[in-house]
């Protein structure tokens, strides 16, 4: 073994312009746990934007507000069946042997206005979902009755209320409907269609610029030479900030130059955020760190986790831009660590991570002093952990999230209960 001192090898790490460089050619700021980094997203000066949409555009989209119903649902009173509007009271002496008749004196199909009034001893008949006229109480089925010409003979007594639907039985005017952060699906713009909502405010998408990185990398569609393979991250990350509610703008692949990134980089200070891919580690053709210290702050480059040691937020012009690593798992989970509460927060909901407790399907092994995350599969009710490491596309194809192993943790048994860390919404 070579002293330290005399040898021409470089020592374990080494300083360099405010930076520690690693013997395994990575250099870092200063690397902090995942709570800190945590802490700076949150202190980014980004607030959730409020817009007001037409209802038809509203799909997906999250509440700003808590919504009460403006009217009664039913607006009037109503019929549940086809058959005669009546006074309940006309009907109580009615029997078999013994039965009640009254006059017939209108019809009312649904969508009609009734302007007659009914009186004593007659009856009217009306459709399904007709406003009942004024002085009617019950409706009864046609079935129920016989016709005779203009008359209608009634074996049975009816109560008040009697085949009816009462104003505001459904929903009651100022009854909460929904509450501020609800994401609408189907069912709630259905509810909002059917109190009378044209309009909705809801929290504008937040605007996401991703870039790939590498000269590896091309785009799907083209003929792979030999040494390339098919840009994933860009699909990925794209489709991830859409299916958590934000719009997503894929500007392409920025080369390993310094002017090609940097392009990029400048073009997406139109957004919001800016998310990269590759290019974060410390390595000499690794320029995201020195562009983001050219154009803006470096926050954070190097997180106690693994994947994602050499992760990188910062600011330029106020907008948050995060270099996350190159592998796809390793990417897609500091995604879901790092970006995703993010996109909640401007999109107004929870940024706790989506959670399960599962039991570990085999034995994990892992190294003490290394926070690692692990993708695992959920199957017949237990997290299957999935060891192909990070640079396996089925990694995370074939995971539903992954799961903590601590720093102070070698080894997680068969069965143990872990929390499950979901992908997506």
């Amino acid at each position: 073994m070579r002293e330290q001192g005399k040898s021409k090898c470089l020592p374990k790490a080494f300083l360099l312009k405010d930076r520690a460089f690693y013997g395994d050619g990575m250099a870092f700021l200063k690397v902090i746990p995942l709570e800190e980094a945590l802490k700076v997203i949150n202190s980014f000066p980004l607030e959730p934007k409020i817009e007001e949409i037409k209802l038809e555009e509203a799909l997906g989209r999250v509440l700003v507000e808590d919504i009460e119903s403006p009217i009664d649902v039913p607006p009037f009173d109503r019929a549940t069946v086809d058959g005669y509007a009546v006074k309940s009271k006309d009907t109580w002496k009615a029997s078999e042997t013994n039965p009640v008749k009254l006059k017939v004196v209108g019809e009312i199909n649904a969508g009609d206005t009734p302007e007659i009034e009914l009186k004593d001893e007659e009856s009217i008949y009306i459709s399904t979902g007709a406003p009942l006229p004024k002085g009617a109480d019950a409706v009864i089925p046609f079935e129920e009755v016989d016709r005779e010409n203009e008359w209608v003979i009634i074996y049975k007594p009816v109560y008040p209320d009697y085949g009816v639907m009462k104003a505001g039985a459904d929903i009651p005017k100022g009854k909460l409907l929904l509450k501020k952060g609800t994401r609408l699906g189907f069912k709630e713009t259905a509810l909002l269609s059917a109190v009378g909502f044209e309009k909705v405010k809801v929290f504008a998408k937040p605007k996401v610029a991703v870039i790939s990185t590498g000269n590896e990398i091309i785009l799907p569609g083209k003929k792979l030479k030999y040494g390339q393979i098919y840009d994933i991250n860009g699909r990925a990350v794209s489709d991830a900030v859409r299916e958590l509610g934000g719009e997503a703008y894929f500007l392409g692949i920025a080369r390993d130059d310094r002017e090609s990134l940097k392009e990029k980089i400048l073009e997406g200070l139109k957004y919001d955020i800016i998310i990269l891919s590759g290019g974060a580690s410390g390595g000499i053709r690794d320029l995201t760190a020195s562009i983001i210290e050219e154009l803006g702050e470096i926050k954070v480059h190097g997180i106690a986790i693994q994947p994602g040691k050499p992760t990188i937020i910062g600011l330029i012009e106020g907008k948050p831009i995060f270099g996350l690593p190159g592998y796809p798992t390793s990417c897609l989970t500091n995604f879901t660590l790092l970006v995703a509460p993010l996109i909640k927060k401007l999109l107004g909901q929870s940024q706790e991570y989506r959670k399960v407790k599962k039991r570990l399907a085999h034995k994990v092994f892992s190294v003490k002093g290394r926070r690692q995350f692990l993708p695992v599969r959920i199957e017949n009710n237990k997290a299957v952990p999935i060891l192909k490491g990070s640079g396996a596309v089925t990694s995370f194809i074939d995971a539903d999230g992954f799961i903590e192993v601590p720093e102070n943790v070698e080894i997680l048994d068969e069965g143990e209960e872990v929390e499950v860390i979901l992908f997506g919404v």
